[in-house]
């Protein structure tokens, strides 16, 4: 039997089970309101938020796996790849393109080309120090933290603050070694 062929982001995201996309984004909206009035403070909303994607992240990473059919990455360069062409294809149906490369190969940004979490979203003036779609943030740093790669992701650039694009920055603090709770030879 032939083995199975990585399967692109495009392919997964036609047979994905999908929400109402306006639906998904004023539910998401809905969270982050109540957020607001539960936390009162706009940086605890924020860390909310990243621990909530976090949370996604580590149980979204098993279903990724899964579904695309996608062999183990070689690296951090490789993983960012597949992250912006097939995971975000996958469950957002949206791209990014990777991009600032430092020299050591541990730190790039993602530029994702759409992101449906801000439809209908404008920030009022109390909320500038908001960042709105943390919680991909944290999806990312979970996933990755599953797959052995300890990170730190944060946005550089946000759309509602004013920027040109949605830009996260991913940066590898550390490769940590899998360990296996048994050993073979015994």
């Amino acid at each position: 039997m032939a083995p199975v062929a990585p399967r692109s982001g495009d392919a997964i995201f036609a047979n994905v089970e999908r929400v109402n996309a306006e639906l998904f984004t004023l539910t998401y909206g809905a969270i982050v309101r109540q957020l607001l009035t539960d936390l009162e403070e706009v940086d605890e909303v924020n860390k909310q938020l990243d621990q909530m994607g976090y949370n996604i992240g580590i149980r979204l990473v098993d279903e990724f796996l899964a579904k695309s059919n996608v062999s183990r990455c070689v690296d951090f360069k490789e993983t960012a790849e597949v992250i912006a062409k097939v995971g975000l294809k996958m469950f957002l149906g949206i791209t990014a393109t990777v991009t600032n490369w430092d020299v050591e190969g541990t730190t790039c940004s993602l530029i994702l080309e759409d992101n449906p979490l801000v439809d209908f979203v404008e920030l009022p003036d109390t909320c500038q120090g908001l960042y709105y779609c943390n919680i991909l943030s944290g999806v990312v740093r979970g996933a990755l933290e599953m797959v052995s790669m300890k990170t730190e992701v944060t946005w550089l650039r946000d759309m509602l603050r004013g920027d040109d694009a949605f830009e996260l920055q991913l940066k590898l603090l550390k490769q940590v070694p899998e360990e296996y709770p048994y050993k073979d030879d015994e």
